[in-house]
């Protein structure tokens, strides 16, 4: 049994009946929206504010964690709901150089970024709110639920989170902290054109960048060539820079990769440097998330030259070889991240159907003359109400007059049935 103070079973102020759910997706002010159901996950359920005793989170309360919802619902509701179909039908293109985002999709960018969600966990000395995990879910949630994605934070953030646990001080200074900021954006390039998911097939190759590769202050320096698949805001004008992070090997002293995942290192790889080292082919469509882009990566091409010499730039992180280890922090954030978003889609189909299907005018009532073509419609689930109360009604009175047969053969005291009630909703 639930409590009786979960939002959709026996609220204090229950919807009236017949009064359906607005769309999530198009409107934002209806009178039960996504945030009853947040507050009692969180404040009945969860009881986050116990998370308050810990030192790191002593400076928070329930009217801070409120603030925070606040903001993010209001930047839901006003950046990225109304704006929702639009970037559906207007996906990601690419004009051959650059790619082309409704400008919607820019303003919703921002207004996220200068809420400071990017940054949200952090410590405060860089920055962050010291916010726990569990109140910046929940209030990803409610862009999760108002669109079909604009923007690339929650690989940003994962990005910049791997990076602030296994790179070095130059590299958290210089790549993370400026994703933390909205700057920069981030992602994770694993997959391959001829691979697939199977990281153990990655041929993309690593090769020390000059005999002093070792001593570069970003951490030891590679190039890279080779291709990634599927790369999700792999390329767009949202930010100043892109950072992507790169799986590849380094080849052995004969030339030849180390089979499986053993040989496999990290490279942050950004786009912008003193050029451009990642170049962009082409965009595939996707089935979700329409509004982001999904990209082929080429790295090396030689289309745009660092110091005058192919491959694309990038910057190992940890140690060679231990790459997978490095990237699984990533992976396995990006996907809670992507378990929440498609939950929360899920939630907002379900309540933009049920508001179609309490809603949606089917038929006219009808009289004891047939139906009144000049009376209004009925929505589909008063005429569902109807039809169903005039068949329960009309069985419940073939009962007294059932014949003998029927009461001796089904009950052994014939007693009069229970008065039946039309649907569930009634």
């Amino acid at each position: 049994m639930l409590p009786r103070r979960w939002p959709y079973q026996g609220n204090a102020e229950p919807v009236p009946r017949g009064a359906g759910l607005p769309s999530p997706f198009t409107d934002f002010t209806a009178p039960m929206s996504l945030r009853p159901t947040i507050d009692f996950l969180l404040n009945d359920w969860l009881a986050v504010e116990s998370l308050n005793q810990r030192e790191r989170f002593a400076d928070h309360s329930r009217e801070t964690f409120d603030a925070v919802l606040d903001t993010c619902e209001r930047i839901a509701r006003e950046k990225y709901a109304p704006f929702n179909r639009l970037v559906d039908t207007q996906e990601p293109r690419f004009d051959g150089e650059k790619v082309i985002l409704p400008q919607a999709t820019h303003e919703a960018h921002k207004a996220y970024a200068d809420s400071g969600m990017l940054s949200a966990a952090q410590d405060h000395e860089i920055g962050g709110m010291q916010l726990p995990y569990t109140v910046e879910a929940a209030a990803n949630s409610f862009f999760a639920m108002a669109s079909v994605s604009i923007g690339s934070g929650l690989l940003t953030t994962g990005n910049a989170n791997l990076l602030m646990k296994h790179g070095t001080e130059a590299q958290k200074r210089v790549f993370a902290l400026n994703e933390f900021s909205g700057r920069w954006s981030g992602t994770m390039c694993l997959s391959e054109p001829q691979a697939g998911s199977s990281l153990s097939d990655v041929v993309t190759r690593a090769l020390p960048d000059g005999a002093d590769f070792a001593s570069d202050p970003l951490g030891p320096r590679y190039r890279l060539k080779g291709n990634k698949m599927w790369i999700s805001a792999g390329e767009h004008e949202l930010t100043e820079n892109i950072v992507h992070l790169v799986l590849a090997k380094i080849p052995d002293e004969q030339g030849k990769l180390v089979p499986g995942t053993r040989g496999i290192s990290l490279f942050i790889v950004p786009k912008k440097m003193v050029n451009t080292a990642g170049e962009l082919t082409g965009l595939n469509h996707k089935c979700g998330w329409r509004g982001t882009t999904n990209t082929l990566l080429n790295f090396g091409e030689g289309k745009y030259p660092v110091d005058g010499a192919a491959g694309a730039v990038g910057y190992l992180v940890g140690q060679a070889g231990k790459g997978l280890a490095c990237m699984f922090h990533m992976m396995n954030e990006a996907r809670i991240g992507v378990g929440l978003a498609a939950t929360m889609l899920g939630m907002a189909g379900y309540h933009a159907s049920l508001d179609y299907a309490k809603n949606r005018p089917q038929g006219r009532p009808i009289s004891s003359g047939g139906k009144d073509a000049a009376a209004p419609q009925i929505p589909t689930s008063s005429a569902c109400c109807w039809r169903r109360s005039r068949i329960a009604r009309a069985r419940w009175r073939w009962s007294f007059t059932a014949p003998a047969w029927w009461t001796s053969t089904t009950r052994a005291t014939p007693r009069r049935p229970t008065r039946p009630v039309c649907c569930w909703r009634c």
